[in-house]
């Protein structure tokens, strides 16, 4: 069964897989900068409470997010917060990073890939089939 977040005037299942890679895919993200960059990130609830990291992993040039993004934020002023936040944080901490990247104040590369994580087609089917089968016009995903 899916889970649903809820806001004031909707609820949504918007999860999704993101992935993004570093400035000219250098391998920066060693297990040392992934750790830090975790622990910072999971920091973003203070300021950003509705943008919610389920997962995350990494290769040495990329970064693998699935995450919960409300439907009052695009998609990619997500990925901006996360990849201005996780930049900031791993230059103050690792100076390396800053020989590494010389001449330019990003570390990420300017694309992403994303995907949702939703509801497959199936489900979706019968819930709309079923909606003249509720009597409160209100059919529920659960019974299905």
């Amino acid at each position: 069964m899916p889970t649903y977040k809820k806001q004031n005037h909707c609820v949504y299942h918007c999860l999704y897989h993101i992935v993004f890679g570093t400035k000219y895919r250098r391998n920066i993200l060693n297990d040392g900068v992934f750790t830090y960059m975790k622990k910072a990130l999971q920091k973003l609830k203070e300021h950003y409470p509705e943008l919610d990291i389920e997962e995350i992993n990494h290769g040495e040039d990329h970064l693998h997010i699935m995450m919960w993004i409300p439907p009052k934020y695009p998609v990619a002023k997500a990925v901006q917060i996360i990849k201005t936040n996780a930049a900031r944080d791993i230059k103050k901490k690792f100076p390396f990073i800053k020989d590494v990247y010389w001449g330019t104040s990003s570390i990420w590369s300017e694309g992403y890939f994303v995907s949702t994580v939703g509801i497959n087609e199936k489900i979706i089917r019968k819930y709309i089939q079923k909606q003249t089968e509720e009597d409160t016009g209100q059919a529920q995903l659960a019974l299905l």
